[in-house]
Formats: C-alpha cells, structure tokens, sequence
C-alpha cells in the first residue's frame, strides 16, 4: 500500500461513525478540480509505512468505528483488499472511496465482502465525463459497470456529485438524474478551492443554486442532498 498520510479523526467522511482517513497515492483520473493534486500529479519523496498506520489504529480501538479509504484512485493499489481485510479483522468498518473506473477490480473487492460503505463518484453528465475527468478515450461503460455492482452488492452506499461552476449546469445534473435515476443516497457537494487542486481559478455555486439542482432532481433521485453549505 502506498500510503501518502492518514488523517487521525474524522467526523465526516464517514456517515454517522467515527473514522481514520487514509490517502493513497495516485489515480488515473486527472480532474482539474481535485483537492489533492499532490496525491495525483506530485511524486512523492516519502509514504507512511503501513505498520505505522496499524500501529496507531491498535490504540484506537473502541475509540473508533471505522477507516475511510481513500486517494487519488485507493483501487490502484495491488494489495488493496488484504489492508482492508486487516482493518476488518481488528474490529473497525470500512469505507471505501472510488471514481468507479476499475469495475474489475471493485468487483472482487465486493464479492470478497470486506467493506461497509461505498461512495462513488458521479463526475457529470455521460458526455461531459471525459471532459470532467481529464482524460481522453474515456470508457463511460466501466462507470455503468461499477453503478450496477455497488446497486446489486448489498452493501449501503451513496453515489456523489462535486459541483464545480466552470464544468456543471443545470442541464448536466438533470441529465445526470434521468442516467443514474433511483432512490439510493444521491449527495451534491458544493466545491471549495483547497489550494491544491490542478486547475486554478475553479468556483462553487450559492446555496440558492445548490437547492435548485437538488429540486431539479427530485423526479429521477428523490433521496438527494446538499453538502458544503
């Protein structure tokens, strides 16, 4: 595992629990508005050992309920399921965070049944996603491919939306509502500027705006919610 920094507690990434915040390095999307730039385009010089995690998570246990993991792409990583299986078997949930772009992989990591909780990324609309994600020759079937795995896992979930105001619409989350349409958790997250994102000068939308979308969508994705306001 290569294990960039850990975030010691955290109240929000993982709904209603008590979580460590784990960051891996790299990813294979390159979306300009990502808050770690650094864990996707930066080399980095050092990685915090795994047993260096373990060892704090030992002196946590009944203090927290669980680990949030996430990147970059934490799907990248080859031994990604016997870390997750270790933190199952001291006794904490598992929240896995994932753009949905290696189903293959997020496949057996369901069929293995070692997490919790899913969160998926919906980046945009099916024609604006290569655009979104900053790459070329984008493959829109292997995000269907990871919506129908995570719908038919039994696992709880939430797929998510950031909203940025240089790349989303109106249109874009309408259109987005009518794809993914259903009645499982549907988050918008309003964007703020980390100071660590790869593209500069990106912005969020108004509170009024956020609750427009949100209404927008309660014909296709009636469960759906606003963060970041």
């Amino acid at each position: 595992m290569n294990i960039q920094y850990f975030q010691k507690l955290t109240l929000l990434d993982y709904p209603s629990k008590t979580a460590a915040t784990v960051f891996t390095y790299g990813c294979n999307f390159r979306c300009p508005f990502c808050h770690n730039a650094s864990l996707v385009v930066d080399r980095p010089e050092e990685a915090v050992d795994p047993e260096e995690f373990f060892a704090f998570l030992a002196k946590r246990k009944n203090l927290l309920d669980g680990v949030c993991i996430t990147g970059g792409e934490p799907l990248l990583q080859e031994d990604i399921a016997d870390f997750i299986k270790r933190i199952r078997d001291m006794g904490f949930l598992v929240k896995l965070d994932t753009n949905g772009y290696l189903p293959d992989r997020l496949e057996k990591i369901l069929e293995e049944d070692i997490v919790n909780y899913i969160a998926m990324d919906i980046k945009n609309s099916p024609e604006k996603y290569p655009l979104t994600a900053g790459i070329k020759n984008f493959d829109i079937e292997r995000i269907n491919t990871s919506i129908n795995l995570i719908r038919n896992s039994g696992i709880d979930f939430e797929f998510r939306t950031t909203a940025i105001r240089e790349y989303h619409t109106m249109d874009d989350f309408i259109k987005i509502g009518k794809w993914i349409r259903g009645f499982e958790k549907y988050y918008i997250q309003n964007f703020f500027d980390s100071g660590n994102t790869i593209e500069n000068g990106l912005s969020g939308f108004t509170p009024e705006e956020l609750g427009a979308f949100k209404d927008a969508l309660s014909g296709y994705l009636p469960n759906t919610s606003v963060r970041g306001v």
